[in-house]
């Protein structure tokens, strides 16, 4: 495809440009967790399969960071399993809007596609057994059928631990523009991936190792009509060497290698995540 050929070229001038103080953007204070909508959210008994998950992916700082409110209107890129849905649906309240929004079919694989096709028919069901709240509240679609009526009225859109899928799998191009035409000309796109040593080779953080170099995401990111914004360390994990043979995945909670070693990666954690937030550029 041809604008998946342009992205090395892309991010190498992207990469280029960037100058150094914008590298090291001011890192966001750690955002306090005494909002009360939000306690009451992650204490509901919907979550509680997911709290373990909790002082490792930190929800109410990282919403927080996000700058998310309640009201707002909020896309959740690749919801998945609804780990951030069981929390942002209730949180955003009565006169807010969670979207589900998933990658565009253009470039799929055939394997791939009839899952994206299924998922705007599928995903408000499941989002509404998570939550409680009526499916014809919870709109979804893939990013190649966005709704007209949707284009510049979103708050927020989230995309987390997932560029590493979106650059090798070439979604990022197309996904990208429509998330960006989603946006309100204030929004704000919050990204959370899984961070790279800066000096690690590219063969380790081309995405299919789960590890991405900030530098590299920033630029990416920064390439496709935004700039960076903040970012912040609330999801740092400075155990993680991020460099295991068997990519962020030996670790929790996927952990890969089952009972091998598996109580020196419990004591080691998820992985060490960047957390950024990118405006559009004009």
């Amino acid at each position: 495809m041809r604008h998946a050929a342009l992205l090395p070229a892309l991010l190498l001038a992207a990469a280029a440009a960037l100058p150094a103080a914008l590298h090291a953007a001011p890192e966001a204070p750690a955002a306090s967790t005494a909002d009360p909508a939000m306690a009451k959210v992650l204490a509901d008994p919907r979550r509680d399969g997911d709290r373990v998950r909790d002082p490792f992916r930190h929800p109410a700082e990282t919403l927080a960071f996000f700058r998310i409110k309640p009201g707002m209107t909020v896309a959740d890129y690749m919801p998945s399993s609804g780990w951030f849905t069981r929390i942002l649906v209730p949180y955003l309240g009565d006169k807010g809007t969670y979207i589900g929004i998933t990658a565009g079919t253009a470039t799929a694989t055939a394997e791939m596609k009839p899952r994206l096709l299924a998922f705007p028919g599928a995903f408000p069901g499941k989002a509404a057994g998570w939550t409680g709240v009526a499916a014809e509240r919870i709109p979804a679609f893939t990013l190649d059928a966005v709704p007209p009526e949707r284009k510049g009225t979103v708050d927020r859109v989230m995309i987390m631990r997932e560029v590493h899928n979106m650059w090798p799998d070439n979604f990022l191009y197309n996904d990208l523009a429509a998330i960006r035409a989603l946006l309100k000309d204030d929004g704000l796109l919050g990204i959370e991936e899984h961070r790279a040593k800066a000096d690690a080779p590219a063969s380790y953080t081309l995405g299919t190792m789960g590890y991405m170099r900030e530098a590299d995401v920033i630029a990416l990111i920064e390439a496709h009509g935004f700039r960076l914004v903040a970012k912040s360390e609330i999801n740092a994990n400075p155990k993680d060497s991020a460099n295991w043979p068997d990519g962020v995945w030996t670790l929790p909670p996927v952990l890969t290698l089952k009972d091998k070693d598996r109580a020196k990666y419990e004591a080691i954690g998820e992985s060490d995540r960047m957390t950024l937030i990118f405006a559009k550029r004009s």
